[in-house]
């Protein structure tokens, strides 16, 4: 079961990563893929009662490709750790299928109590550079966090029924420049301030002459009460 999963891994870096130019790449180059070969025998190995052994494998499997997974978190299928320099799963994270981490992020718990303290993913999460997903609460299925995110609580499934990949969490192709929204909301701000700016000139200006019409005054005031 460990090595079939593997090899669906293996097959889902190479249908994920286009730097990935074969199996054998994968297998001796890819320090996501070494962190998971570590962490399937480190969690086989907490499951069955091997605690300290399984601590051990997991310690040599962060000293070595810098990815720290405890043994006791739960990884589903097609797991993919892009880059993963400074990921850290903690104890009680649990991770659905076909998900993917990116470099620096962390799945950490704000509890110092035991018990479940860690996030849960569901399946088809994909989490970008540096997020930081803190607490026990679950992302929903087909979930995107963006680069550099800090997430307190609850993220709803995304809605789709099959979510496209989104490398790194962020759409990229054609998305829309923020500064550039935000210059446009203020462009379309001030022309209406501008509008209704003028408005105000005009009537007053209308008063101003008026004033100066014999009967404008009476004439402006009945129609005032009137109106």
């Amino acid at each position: 079961m460990i090595f079939k999963n593997l090899r669906d891994d293996v097959a889902n870096t190479l249908r994920l990563d286009p730097a990935a130019r074969s199996a054998l790449e994968v297998v001796l180059c890819y320090p996501g893929f070494h962190a998971l070969l570590f962490h399937r025998v480190a969690h086989w190995l907490w499951q069955h009662g091997w605690l300290v052994l399984g601590r051990f494998v997991s310690s040599i499997g962060r000293s070595l490709t810098g990815i720290e997974i405890h043994p006791g978190a739960k990884i589903g299928k097609r797991f993919f750790i892009d880059h993963g320099v400074g990921v850290v799963i903690g104890e009680t994270a649990e991770i659905g299928d076909d998900v993917t981490l990116y470099q620096g992020v962390t799945l950490g718990g704000t509890s110092l109590q035991r018990g479940k303290r860690h996030p849960t993913l569901e399946d088809g999460v994909i989490v970008g550079a540096g997020a930081k997903i803190l607490g026990a609460f679950t992302v929903g299925r087909g979930a995107r966090i963006g680069a550099n995110a800090v997430v307190l609580s609850e993220v709803r499934p995304k809605p789709e029924a099959q979510p496209q990949f989104m490398p790194y969490g962020t759409p990229c192709d054609d998305a829309p420049d923020p500064i550039a929204c935000q210059l446009s909301v203020l462009h379309g701000e001030v022309a209406r301030l501008r509008a209704h700016l003028a408005a105000l000139e005009e009537e007053r200006e209308r008063e101003r002459l008026g004033g100066s019409v014999p009967g404008y005054d009476k004439e402006h005031q009945r129609r005032s009460v009137n109106d």
